[in-house]
């Protein structure tokens, strides 16, 4: 893996979100754990460049974004076997690493993995409870049929690693 700046990516953020989806993980060697997401955005924010991602409370990998300080949204191209494993089962029941063979490279105090083609590395700067009282568009809350409504994370983008 290899550091490059984030404005020489060159691929659409919403094609990559949407249809590629993403991992994202948080933790460190002593413990991590990851989900696959296919909601989030990246752009620029309080003159930072940042990516948010948003997770419902249940979620275990929210225990580990609220411990730590990084977390990492990561990249696999047309693998979609990895999200298979990550978007389907809990990372408190099992290996999820393991099951979808996947090697964890840990940096900056987070982790990512090896099979990744593109990692952002992430510094927490906000965070706040999707508000149902906000939705101008009243439809969207259908989304929330059990009142699980996601966390939002506003990440500055602290890093950019590419797998060539």
């Amino acid at each position: 893996m290899r550091e490059i700046s984030i404005h020489d990516i060159k691929d659409n953020m919403i094609d990559m979100i949407s249809k590629e989806w993403m991992l994202v993980t948080a933790g460190n060697e002593s413990g991590y754990n990851m989900m696959t997401a296919s909601w989030g955005m990246m752009g620029e924010m309080w003159n930072k460049d940042v990516a948010i991602t948003v997770i419902r409370p249940q979620r275990y990998t929210k225990k580990f974004i609220d411990e730590n300080e990084l977390f990492t949204l990561s990249f696999y191209g047309d693998n979609k076997a990895v999200h298979a494993v990550c978007g389907k089962m809990s990372g408190k029941d099992v290996d999820k690493t393991a099951l979808a063979d996947l090697h964890p490279v840990f940096t900056n105090g987070t982790v990512t993995f090896e099979e990744a083609r593109l990692t952002l590395v992430c510094r927490k700067i906000y965070e706040q409870e999707i508000d149902k009282d906000c939705f101008i568009d009243k439809s969207l809350l259908a989304n929330y049929e059990n009142g699980d409504y996601h966390i939002a994370y506003i990440g500055e983008i602290v890093k950019v690693l590419v797998n060539d």
